[in-house]
Parts: structure tokens; C-alpha cells; sequence
């Protein structure tokens, strides 16, 4: 996933090409707002013979816009909800396939543990996982449905435990639809190599799984570092080699969203690093930390975390859980991080 500004069309240029040379088969971008929209053109016109994916964020009825310019489109069904509250997502969905059809595009359904739809929430209060699946398998129904088969479908989870028992129900369910790995919020590596190896490795073993992403928080000029690394794991599995991490996830743990065109300071991915630094004392204490860097993820993924740090332009939003404890500078919240770490340490000791 490119992670320049989309509405910078020279540097998402340059980074598609980037992440194509390095291996990608197929590129995602991401819109949000009407500059990167009108950027698709130019971008797809400078990227010929790379696929492109483009993600459409909380904003479904960008689709029209952006389909002549894509292969294919991605829409997370627990975003259907935010605009024309009045339409059904039954009826979205059929709108998104019919210009998915005009277009000769395919489409991702891409769950993820953060911002699952609240009907399915509701309707499974205590199993998020199954929640994920069953929304992933009722958009499946539709598309089945309206008769479209050129879907793939991705559920995420930050927890590579997670992400091999909701894929794995999924294609115990569904086996005939093919699914796209990840692991959100992988983090930084090399933890977040390992998180994405014991996800995809006992998947891909079993067969499970067609195309895979790997979400690291890198710096944008070693963003084709991800790519590099699934070629890695491929070649790994496909080798018969695999790694063992017996205690890994036993302890601290730091989930850090990976650096894209959402991400609204740069200076998240250097935080992410500082929290990882300032908090080794805590390597001990079985604690998760999120660091997400922009509005879309901020608020919902890092709610399940003991410590979440969702960053904005100039400041950073800092919470227990889903509580807010204040807002700060991203030089002050640091400090404010390792108080309320040493009192989560200091009340559970």
C-alpha cells in the first residue's frame, strides 16, 4: 500500500513503481477526500502495467469516480454505515458492484477487527471473532446475490492468533472464495515480521490464503521493505521452513499501524519507534500498546488496547482502553505515556 499522500501525484507515482520493482502484484491507494480522487487519473496514467487497488476508506460513493482508473476496489463493511444512513448496506453494496460491473473491476471486502460492522457486534456481543466472519460471510450472501464473483475477501486482526482462526473459519465456510492475508497493525520490525510469520505461515501451509500484505510502520523511502519480506515468508513456506517463537506475545506488546497516505504527521512512525524505546522496561508486563496514525483507525483499533496513542496533525489523542486520559503535543505525550504506564504497572503489581 503506497503510503506517499495521494493527492502528491509525482511521489505515489514513484512509490507504486517502487513497490512494483520490489515484487508487488498489485498496488493499493488509498481516497479520502476529492484532491485524491481527481489525482487517480493522472497516477493510473503514469502507472500502466502495474494493478492497482484502490481503497475507498469511509467514503463509498467515491467509487464511480475512481473505478475507471483501478482493478480493483476495496470497501470495508464496517464504514457502510457512516454516510446515507437512510440506505441499507444491502442496497450499497448492490450500487458498489453495479459500478464494480461498468467498470470491469473486482472488489475486496476487506473486515477488520477495529471497525467491525455494529450490527454484527451486536449480534455476537461476546466474540468479536465470530462477529468478523459472520460480517465477512454475509457480504459474501449479497454478492452471491447480486450473481458478481469477482470478489475477494480479507479479515484482519492485529493478533496473528486471531487472523489464522478467522481466516480459517472463513475457509471452512466459504473454501470456493479466495481470501487476501494480513496482519493490521503489524508494527515495527522486527516484531512485526514475526507477528506476520505466525499468521500467514499456518495458513498458507494449509492451502489457505491468494494474495497477502505485509503492514509494517516504516519510514516511506523503505516502504518496499513489506513487499521484500512476503516474498520472504512465500519462499520460506514454500521451502518447509518455518520459525518458532514459543514466548512470543507473552509479554509487552506494541501494535503500530503501518505508515499510508492517511497518516496525517510523519512524525508517527519516529513515535512509534520512541514508545518502543521508552517502554523496554516494561518488556515483562503483559500489556498492548497501539500507536495508529491517523482518524480512519485511530479511534476504533486502538479501543481494546490498555494504552492507545491515536495521532493527528499536531497532537496526539491518548487513552485507557476506550477512555480518552487527554490530548497532547508529540513532544508531551510521551512522559504522559510512561505515567500511565506506571500506573497500570503499579495497579496490577
Amino acid at each position: 500500500m503506497c503510503a506517499t499522500k495521494t493527492r502528491d501525484i509525482d511521489a505515489t507515482v514513484a512509490q507504486a513503481r517502487q513497490l512494483a520493482a520490489a515484487g508487488a502484484a498489485i498496488v493499493r491507494i488509498a481516497v479520502d477526500n476529492d484532491h485524491e480522487v481527481r489525482a487517480m487519473a493522472a497516477i493510473r496514467e503514469a502507472t500502466a502495467g502495474i494493478a492497482l487497488a484502490v481503497d475507498l476508506q469511509e467514503n463509498y460513493r467515491v467509487a464511480p469516480a475512481v473505478a475507471p482508473h483501478v482493478d480493483k476496489i476495496r470497501y470495508n463493511p464496517g464504514h457502510l454505515h457512516h454516510i446515507e444512513r437512510q440506505k441499507t448496506v444491502a442496497d450499497k453494496v448492490a450500487w458498489l458492484v453495479d459500478v464494480a460491473r461498468e467498470h470491469d473491476c473486482a472488489l475486496r471486502i476487506g473486515v477488520n477487527c477495529g471497525s467491525i460492522a455494529p450490527e454484527f457486534l451486536e449480534r455476537y456481543p461476546d466474540d468479536q471473532l465470530e462477529a468478523l466472519v459472520q460480517s465477512a460471510l454475509y457480504h459474501c450472501s449479497l454478492m452471491d446475490d447480486l450473481g458478481f464473483t469477482r470478489f475477494v475477501v480479507s479479515l484482519k486482526d492485529s493478533d496473528p492468533n486471531k487472523v489464522v482462526a478467522a481466516n480459517t473459519r472463513f475457509a471452512d465456510a466459504r473454501p470456493d472464495v479466495p481470501l487476501h492475508l494480513g496482519v493490521t497493525e503489524a508494527g515495527l520490525p522486527p516484531e512485526g515480521i514475526i507477528k506476520s510469520r505466525l499468521a500467514f505461515e499456518p495458513l498458507l501451509a494449509r492451502g489457505i490464503g491468494d494474495t497477502l500484505r505485509v503492514s509494517l510502520t516504516l519510514p516511506n523511502e523503505v516502504k518496499h521493505e513489506e513487499v521484500e519480506v512476503g516474498h520472504q515468508i512465500l519462499d520460506d513456506v514454500a521451502a518447509g521452513r518455518f520459525i518458532s517463537v514459543p514466548d512470543f506475545g507473552q509479554g509487552l506488546n506494541i501494535i503500530s499501524c503501518p505508515s499510508c497516505s492517511r497518516v496525517e504527521n510523519e512524525s508517527f512512525v519516529e513515535l512509534a519507534q520512541h514508545v518502543r524505546e521508552l517502554t523496554t522496561y516494561a518488556a515483562a508486563h503483559r500489556i498492548t500498546i497501539a500507536v495508529m496514525g491517523c482518524r480512519v483507525n485511530g479511534p476504533g483499533e486502538t479501543d481494546d488496547a490498555d494504552l492507545g496513542l491515536w495521532c493527528g496533525p499536531s497532537t496526539v489523542n491518548l487513552k485507557k482502553k476506550d477512555q480518552k486520559v487527554g490530548t497532547y503535543s508529540y513532544s508531551e505525550v510521551l512522559p504522559r505515556l510512561r505515567e500511565e504506564l506506571d500506573r497500570l504497572i503499579s495497579a496490577r503489581s
